[in-house]
């Protein structure tokens, strides 16, 4: 069964870190862009970062520039998120997500890909 899992998220203070992780089976992530998005309430589902899946080039939205890190282990075939210095208004559903078609590139924007995760809850509160 192809699928992506995410994992990681939880409920953490203000300033503080997390680590998602996006966990594939039943398909590659060593050759795919990864994307990682969140999904506020009420609110539509953004993209936060992605890797590309050929030189590795990184991107983020300028909400989480300086604050998360994307980085991929392909003996894991696992993409991880590392986010520090965690804000209330970073509360969301965060999902990974890839494509099947190998050639597509890196891209912050949700039409961009078509397999994803069920999603990891991220609460910041104090």
């Amino acid at each position: 069964q192809v699928q992506l899992v995410e994992s990681g998220g939880g409920l953490v203070q203000p300033g503080g870190s997390l680590r998602l992780s996006c966990a594939a089976s039943g398909i590659s992530l060593d050759y795919r862009a990864i994307g990682w998005f969140r999904q506020a309430p009420g609110k539509e589902r953004e993209g936060v970062s992605c890797i590309s899946r050929s030189d590795g080039s990184l991107y983020y939205a300028d909400s989480v520039k300086g604050r998360f890190t994307i980085t991929r282990d392909n003996a894991k075939n696992t993409v991880y998120l590392q986010m520090n210095n965690l804000k209330p208004e970073d509360t969301a559903v965060y999902y990974c997500a890839t494509n099947f078609n190998v050639r597509l590139g890196c891209s912050l924007a949700k039409s961009g890909y078509d397999l994803w995760g069920q999603g990891t809850q991220v609460t910041v509160s104090s």
